[in-house]
């Protein structure tokens, strides 16, 4: 919430202090110095309606910012987010959201709108995309109905105990996303920049 009208300090009144504005300010100054300057941070979901608008153009269907919503989430579930930028999650997403099968070429093309994102960028993205395409393929195969840990088939004869030990499961596990020419693109990018 804004403020309109900021009020006077003597529309305040503390019984036995006086706050001059070199007090206040160093108060906040103080403040901010504590929190080091990080009043908001900023997510890969500020940056959904933005990137919509830029790859999907008029198309902005609540299913596509529903979509591309499942798949932040899904990530998050995979990987640090403190270990990519916001806006290259986000990008994947909404690229993976609206088309979850597009070539590194057609990728590259609708990237070519954000003029400020170079080679690198991209190739985070993509990396961010291709997985997100594997967790869509993880989904897809794991089967609707989960097996109770203690469940137990009887035969006239025999019985199969299932132990939930028996079973692994990479939910929750985190990854680090490979980019695996980072550095043929890096020195690249120096050489021609020289």
């Amino acid at each position: 919430m804004e403020e309109l009208r900021v009020p006077n300090l003597s529309e305040f009144p503390v019984e036995g202090y006086y706050f001059d504005n070199k007090v206040i300010r160093r108060m906040e100054l103080m403040v901010l110095e504590t929190l080091e300057w990080k009043m908001l941070s900023i997510t890969p979901f500020d940056f959904i309606p933005c990137f919509i608008n830029k790859f999907c153009g008029e198309s902005k269907s609540k299913e596509l910012v529903s979509r591309t919503m499942e798949l932040l989430l899904a990530i998050t579930r995979e990987v640090n987010l403190m270990d990519h930028r916001p806006s290259v999650i986000a990008a994947a997403a909404v690229l993976a959201a609206f088309d979850g099968q597009l070539t590194r070429k057609t990728m590259d093309c609708k990237m070519s709108v954000i003029s400020l994102w170079g080679s690198r960028e991209n190739e985070h993205i993509f990396s961010c995309y291709r997985l997100l395409q594997e967790i869509e393929m993880g989904k897809s195969k794991t089967p609707k109905q989960l097996i109770s840990p203690n469940l137990s088939l009887s035969d006239n004869s025999s019985s199969i105990d299932v132990d939930e030990s028996s079973f692994t499961s990479a939910v929750g596990s985190k990854r680090r996303l490979i980019y695996n020419d980072c550095d043929e693109v890096c020195q690249s990018a120096k050489i021609c920049h020289r």
